[in-house]
């Protein structure tokens, strides 16, 4: 089963996507994870969306692949010009199988354009080992 998640983001905005269970026996990938800029052609605009397990302050531009909460990272540019100019980048760590909320961060560049997201998850059964096993991967990466 396929779920779909989509919204704006705001520059330095922190969403919240409900995903935790009482029994954590959920599991979830991330299957897609698509960006699109509110207004293409309109402003230079340089978008950094990440997803990730754990709580996060703030959004920032910065890129860490040895993070072990990121999920997933999305870069889309939009350029001003007498012609439109879009570019669109995303990588998704799928391999990583998590059972409780995501956040999701948003930091512009150069100016305070919003950026439109679509995440889908594969929802995946996780026996009991499985779902300890992801939710104590989670709470430590809150420490």
């Amino acid at each position: 089963m396929i779920k779909s998640f989509r919204g704006k983001l705001a520059d330095g905005e922190v969403q919240k996507i409900k995903l935790s269970t009482k029994q954590g026996l959920v599991g979830y990938r991330i299957s897609k994870f698509e960006l699109v800029t509110s207004n293409p052609g309109g402003a230079n605009a340089e978008h950094c969306v990440k997803v990730f397990t754990t709580p996060q302050d703030t959004a920032t531009n910065t890129i860490d692949f040895s993070d072990p909460t990121l999920l997933a990272i999305g870069l889309a540019t939009n350029a001003a010009t007498g012609y439109s100019s879009f570019y669109n980048e995303r990588i998704v760590f799928d391999s990583m199988t998590f059972n409780q909320d995501i956040y999701v961060t948003h930091h512009e560049n150069h100016s305070s354009e919003d950026v439109n997201y679509v995440i889908e998850l594969e929802q995946v059964k996780l026996d009991l080992t499985e779902a300890t096993v992801a939710t104590l991967k989670d709470m430590r990466g809150r420490e």
